[in-house]
């Protein structure tokens, strides 16, 4: 490998010839051989939104001249584009304000530009205006912000619109319901699955409440919040680029102090991702006991076959994509407690514990928006229920009894559930036999159809 000598104030380094980052970056990958896991690509797809639009501010502000700012602008659309992804090596377990990552991106976009013949410095022109201290929050807002609308949001609300569907093509199917996972009064399929719907659609409107807080952005506070070396009115420049380019409505925020110190943004937003990770492993855990069996579970529902459940038994079939959801969850709620005790450890005027913060959020996003869509493709849209065990398990079902209560009482109706059990009979035989209702008023009494 040949290679280039680099300079920085703490000397000279060689860096591979054919890369484009200079020695900050080189340092930074000699001293942090931790782990492996690289800055998620969304972080520096923010950057690059970031860096073009305090580029052109500071052109309006006479800090960079026309083709200064025009050369890091297209340096920017082509990082975010995805042209130059290997030039951003670095791993998360680096510098807790993410110095190293804003240095990568400034080199790399400097380097650019001069293949260009523009000459930028790394420091002086990309960081104009601004500190390591101020962008890695604001990219970390960024980040999570297009993270939440463009993965999010969308797979999340074709999931509810899938429940939907489901819903609406079983309206008067009536299946027996179950609480503490023992048999309860009867409900509609359909109204069962209103819940699911509903459960995949209340995160996404906290996730959508949640967005008004990540859009508030610590640009312009520079190294400390006093905006030191930054030009009056040069974070809303920033700001009104950035809602140009991503459509979301990024402002400054109004308290610098705050905005370099903490992640109660984050956590708030992420507290809604989890939200929908509790939901979805509730409903993926209701999708596979009722699909369990084929004949010694539930068997109430039965769910698409996509791949062999064994290795050793053959013809089983598992509820994969179920359980698919359940781990993702598992993974999400985990990264919300590292979140939290990250954003709890701001000490004096910052946090640094951002990219780990940046990590686990961006990975809950992802996941969140792939295992939405595989659920609905692979097995939401495909269920069918069981029409025959429903009814054959609604009519076993001695919970029938709670109808009975208005006219024979409470204490009456639980002796017929008892005998009823005890006996091996059917709940209207048990009534017969202790002489409490007739027949015909037995019949005309217990309707599930009256009780949904």
């Amino acid at each position: 490998m040949t290679t280039r000598i680099e300079h920085d104030t703490m000397g000279e380094i060689a860096v591979p010839s054919q890369r484009h980052w200079g020695a900050q970056t080189q340092r930074s990958l000699e001293n942090f051989k931790i782990g492996g896991e690289r800055q998620p690509k969304e972080i520096i797809t923010a950057f690059a939104y970031l860096k073009e639009a305090c580029a052109r501010a500071n052109e309006a502000c006479g800090k960079l001249t026309a083709a200064q700012a025009d050369a890091v602008a297209q340096s920017c659309a082509e990082i975010r584009e995805g042209r130059w992804d290997e030039e951003f090596p670095l791993v998360v377990w680096q510098t807790g304000s993410g110095t190293q990552t804003n240095m990568n991106v400034n080199e790399v976009i400097a380097h650019l530009a001069a293949d260009r013949g523009v000459q930028l410095h790394p420091n002086d022109h990309v960081n104009a205006s601004q500190s390591s201290n101020d962008t890695f929050p604001s990219v970390l807002h960024i980040a999570a912000a297009l993270a939440v609308e463009q993965a999010v949001l969308p797979a999340a609300e074709r999931l509810a619109d899938a429940f939907a569907k489901l819903e609406a093509a079983w309206p008067n199917l009536i299946r027996i319901g179950r609480t503490h996972l023992q048999d309860a009064t009867p409900l509609r399929f359909a109204q069962e699955v209103s819940g699911w719907r509903e459960l995949v659609a209340a995160p996404c409107r906290m996730l959508r409440l949640a967005q008004n807080e990540l859009c508030r952005l610590a640009i312009g506070g520079t190294a400390v919040g006093t905006g030191l070396n930054a030009p009056k009115g040069y974070d809303a420049m920033v700001c009104q680029r950035l809602r140009e380019m991503t459509g979301l409505p990024f402002v400054p925020d109004e308290n610098k102090f705050h905005a370099l110190t903490s992640k109660d943004a984050l956590v708030f937003s992420h507290g809604a991702l989890k939200a929908l990770a509790a939901n979805l492993m509730k409903i993926a855990n209701d999708i596979r006991w009722e699909a369990s069996g084929p004949r010694c579970g539930m068997g109430e529902l039965h769910i698409p076959e996509n791949e062999p459940g064994s290795s050793i038994m053959p013809g089983k079939v598992n509820p994969t994509q179920c359980e698919a959801v359940t781990m993702a969850a598992v993974q999400v709620l985990g990264n919300d407690t590292a979140i939290g005790v990250a954003a709890s450890q701001g000490n004096f005027q910052l946090n640094v514990f951002l990219p780990v913060a940046a990590y686990n959020f961006l990975q809950s996003a992802r996941l969140l928006g792939d295992v939405c869509d595989s659920f609905r493709v692979h097995c939401v849209e495909g269920i069918v229920p069981d029409e025959e065990r429903m009814q054959r398990n609604l009519h076993n079902s001695l919970m029938l009894v709670t109808c009975l209560t208005p006219k024979i009482g409470y204490e009456s109706a639980a002796q017929c559930a008892k005998k009823a059990l005890h006996d091996g009979t059917t709940l209207k035989e048990a009534v017969l036999a202790l002489g409490l209702l007739t027949g015909e008023e037995f019949d005309e009494t217990v309707k599930p159809e009256k009780m949904v």
